[in-house]
C-alpha cells in the first residue's frame, strides 16, 4: 500500500452530508473536539519553539564543542529553511485536510525530537533544527490553526482567544519547567527522547483519530448552528456570507501585507529581545535569574490578551488590534532601555506578553475572517513564511549593535521606527472587497 492510498483513506468524504460514527457519538458540537485537539497540538509544538530550544543551547555548546555564534547561526538558517516549506504545506492542508497532515507531521515531528537527542556535531544539529522548525513551529501550527478555523466562523475570535489562553499557560508556562526537570533527572538527550515519545503517544493518535475536515462534509454547520427545516423558509439561520479568496487574490490586497508585516515586526523584535534578554538585563545590572523570572508575566499577559483580543476581534475591526499591538511593541523597545529595577523588568515581560497575545489572535483569526476557508491553508502558509523569517532575523541586528556599539540602546531606539510606521499604516487599513460578492 503506497502513501497516496493511505492518505486517500483518511481524507474527508467528498459527498456533503456524510455521517461519521465518531462525530455522532458526541452529545455536543464536534467543533469543541477540534478546538481541544487543535489547542493540544499548539501546546505540543513547544519543543520546536525558541523558548524551549533555548533551554538546550548551553548543552549544545558544551557537549558538541561548538561556539554560541555557530549555534545561533545554525538556528537562524534552519528557521528560514523550515519556513519555506509552508507554501507547500499550506496547499497540502487545503487538499488533504488537517486529519491527514496533522497525523503525518506529528509522526515526523516526534521522530525529530528523538533525533535531537542523538546529534553529535554541528551538521547533525543543523538538520535537527531544520526538522524542528519546519515540522513544529511552521507546519503543525498551521494545521492546528486551520482545523479550528474550519469549524468556527461566527465565534472564531472568541474560540481562538480561548485557545490562546490555554496555549499560553500550557506551552510557555509549563514546557520550560518540564524540560529543566527532565534534564535534571538525567541529561538533555534524555529530555529530547521523552519529548519525542510524548508527541508520538499523545498528539499523533489525537490528530489521526479526532481531527476532521470541514463540518459541511458531515452535514453540519460551523459554530454548531442548527437549521430547522420547518421554519427555514421564513427564518434563515446560517453562517455569515463568506468570500473565498485564492492566495494570489489575497496577496493583491493591501491589508494582507499590512497584517503580515505587522505580525512579522512583532516576531522580529520580540525574538530579538528574547534571544538577548539575559545580556540586556546584565547590561543594566539585573542578574540572569531576573531575566528568567520575566517569563511568568510574559505567559500570563499573553494568555489573558489572547482571550481578550479574541473576544474583541469578533466585534471590532482587525486594524484596531494592529494599532494596539504596534503601540505595545514601541513600549517594549522603550522599557528595554530603562530597566531600573525588578518592577520595570516585570513590566517589560507584561508588554511582551501583550504583544504576543495580540499577534497570535491577529494571525489566527484575520486570514479566515477576510479570505474565507476554501484556500485557508495556502494563505496562512504564505503569511507565516513572512512572520517566521522575521523571527529568524530578529536576534541578528541587536547582536551586531551590541558588538559594535557596546550597547543595545541605539538599536532599540531605531527599531521604534518600524512599529511607528506600521501603526500609521494600520490606521488606514480597510478590509478587502471583491468586485462581486459571490461565494466561490
Amino acid at each position: 500500500m503506497d502513501i497516496y492510498t493511505i492518505i486517500q483513506r483518511f481524507q474527508a468524504p467528498l459527498k456533503p452530508g456524510h455521517k461519521s460514527n465518531l462525530i455522532q457519538k458526541f452529545p455536543f458540537f464536534y467543533g469543541w473536539v477540534i478546538f481541544a485537539v487543535g489547542t493540544l497540538g499548539q501546546i505540543m509544538i513547544s519543543p520546536g519553539l525558541t523558548f524551549a530550544v533555548s533551554q538546550f543551547i548551553d548543552y549544545f555548546i558544551r557537549d558538541l564543542q561548538i561556539s554560541r555564534s555557530l549555534v545561533s547561526s545554525l538556528y537562524t538558517l534552519a528557521t528560514i529553511i523550515g519556513s519555506l516549506s509552508l507554501l507547500v504545506m499550506g496547499r497540502m492542508v487545503d487538499r488533504f485536510g488537517p486529519r491527514v497532515m496533522g497525523a503525518l507531521i506529528s509522526l515526523f515531528f516526534g521522530l525529530s525530537c528523538i533525533y535531537m537527542g542523538l546529534v553529535l556535531n554541528a551538521t547533525m544539529l543543523l538538520f535537527g533544527f531544520i526538522a524542528l522548525r519546519m515540522l513544529g513551529q511552521s507546519s503543525l501550527s498551521l494545521v492546528c490553526n486551520t482545523a479550528i478555523n474550519l469549524w468556527w466562523v461566527r465565534r472564531r475570535g472568541t474560540i481562538l482567544g480561548l485557545s490562546g489562553l490555554i496555549i499560553g499557560i500550557g506551552g510557555l508556562g509549563i514546557f520550560p519547567n518540564l524540560i529543566q526537570a527532565l534534564i535534571a533527572f538525567k541529561d538533555w538527550r534524555f529530555a529530547y527522547l521523552i519529548l519525542g515519545i510524548l508527541v508520538l503517544l499523545v498528539l499523533l493518535p489525537a490528530a489521526a483519530i479526532f481531527f476532521r475536515n470541514r463540518p459541511e462534509d458531515y452535514g453540519l454547520q460551523p459554530d454548531g448552528i442548527v437549521q430547522v427545516p420547518s421554519i427555514a423558509s421564513t427564518i434563515q439561520i446560517s453562517v455569515p456570507l463568506e468570500e473565498n479568496w485564492t492566495l494570489a487574490e489575497a496577496m493583491r490586497t493591501p491589508i494582507f501585507w499590512i497584517i503580515a508585516i505587522c505580525t512579522a515586526a512583532i516576531s522580529l523584535l520580540i525574538s530579538g529581545l528574547f534571544f538577548h534578554l539575559v545580556s540586556i538585563f546584565e547590561d543594566q545590572q539585573l542578574p540572569a535569574v531576573v531575566a528568567a523570572s520575566t517569563f511568568l508575566p510574559v505567559a500570563l499577559a499573553s494568555a489573558i490578551f489572547n482571550l481578550i483580543s479574541g473576544i474583541l476581534v469578533d466585534r471590532i475591526s482587525v486594524n484596531h488590534l494592529l494599532v494596539i499591538s504596534q503601540a505595545a511593541l514601541i513600549a517594549c523597545m522603550l522599557i528595554a532601555q530603562n530597566l531600573a529595577g525588578i518592577p520595570m523588568a516585570y513590566l517589560l515581560g507584561t508588554m511582551i506578553g501583550i504583544c504576543l497575545g495580540l499577534s497570535n489572535t491577529i494571525s489566527s483569526v484575520s486570514w479566515a475572517k477576510y479570505y474565507g476557508r476554501e484556500h485557508l491553508g495556502s494563505i496562512m502558509g504564505a503569511s507565516a513564511i513572512i512572520v517566521i523569517i522575521g523571527s529568524a532575523l530578529g536576534p541578528m541586528p541587536l547582536g551586531i549593535a551590541r558588538d559594535l556599539l557596546g550597547s543595545y540602546d541605539q538599536a532599540l531606539t531605531w527599531a521604534i521606527i518600524m512599529p511607528l510606521t506600521l501603526m500609521a499604516a494600520s490606521l488606514f487599513a480597510r478590509p478587502p472587497v471583491k468586485s462581486s460578492r459571490v461565494t466561490r
